[in-house]
């Protein structure tokens, strides 16, 4: 299906949070995320800067947690009994902003600030200036740490919150990173849960190249964590809900699900590319890529 670039059909948000049957919903939030691909690509182009390949990468796994997932209370972003993610993968901000705006976080319009001076949409995350966002990332490592800490505080206070951490390629190259794992399963308190974007690639080549983990599986179950039996699709919302039902039944703490995901996802040229980490968006390159997210826009129409 051939789409006109500026008449696809925009999904209201709030039809999906209202959804309640499973299967419709799970195919709205699917076309969410590649709605939202649409327009982070629109977003780097316009700025000429910004990272598209993890911000790509992670679109379904941000869509799901918080559309379907989080308890939260985006009019009280400090609610303290909200559940709490730490996207240590900072690089992919321009995503976890279109996200959190359409969520109802801040108002869309503010997404046309991007890097600018003075917005608090900044190129990484930071948490005393944009709503919804727990923790400032981009400096890789630290992500995990953190998201034991809040986990802790919820057991120390005897709150049922959960901490998600989102981990990718770079972070499980940083020391801190295991010393994290390694404390989190001594500790292991409640309903903290890791979840990995695993699309192997990285600022400056493949992981494999640069640092293998595989098999990560076994490398988290050395370090005592609960990992899930199978490494799950993260461009598949249907698999991503699957998972999430997975954690919500455990006893062992703490847990791991590894997603098997695409940097650049959408794009033919840009999949599993590490120059496309972080690459700016021209005009040569938004004009071929941006046909490509839409074709598959119009076939996820057909599910809705």
């Amino acid at each position: 299906m051939t789409m006109e670039i500026d008449t696809y059909r925009r999904l209201d948000p709030s039809t999906v949070l209202a959804e309640t049957d499973r299967t419709k919903k799970a195919a709205a939030m699917q076309y969410l995320a590649q709605q939202f691909r649409v327009q982070v690509l629109d977003i780097l182009h316009e700025k000429g800067t910004g990272h598209w390949g993890g911000a790509a990468s992670a679109a379904e796994l941000l869509v799901a947690l918080y559309f379907d997932t989080l308890r939260a209370r985006p009019d009280q972003p400090d609610w303290p009994e909200r559940d709490r993610l730490v996207v240590s993968k900072g690089h992919a901000s321009c995503m976890i902003y279109t996200v959190l705006a359409h969520r109802g976080y801040f108002p869309v319009e503010e997404l046309n600030t991007f890097r600018q001076l003075d917005s608090r949409l900044q190129g990484h995350p930071c948490m005393n200036s944009t709503p919804g966002v727990e923790m400032s990332t981009g400096a890789l490592g630290h992500g995990m740490s953190v998201t034991l800490g809040m986990a802790l505080a919820a057991r120390f206070r005897k709150q049922d919150w959960w901490s998600y951490v989102l981990l990718g390629d770079g972070d499980l190259n940083e020391g801190q990173t295991w010393e994290a794992i390694m404390a989190a399963a001594k500790f292991a308190p409640p309903r903290l849960a890791a979840l990995i974007d695993y699309n192997k690639v990285q600022l400056d080549g493949p992981s494999d190249e640069i640092m293998p983990m595989d098999p990560l599986d076994e490398k988290l179950r050395a370090f005592n964590w609960n990992v899930a039996p199978k490494y799950f699709d993260g461009h598949s919302v249907v698999d991503i809900l699957d998972s999430f039902d997975w954690i919500r039944r455990q006893d062992r703490w703490p847990v791991a699900v590894i997603y098997r995901t695409h940097k650049g996802r959408g794009v033919s040229f840009m999949e599993d590319n590490y120059v496309w980490h972080g690459s700016p968006v021209d005009d040569a390159t938004h004009a071929k890529a941006r046909p490509e997210l839409l074709k598959t826009l119009g076939e996820l129409e057909a599910n809705l």
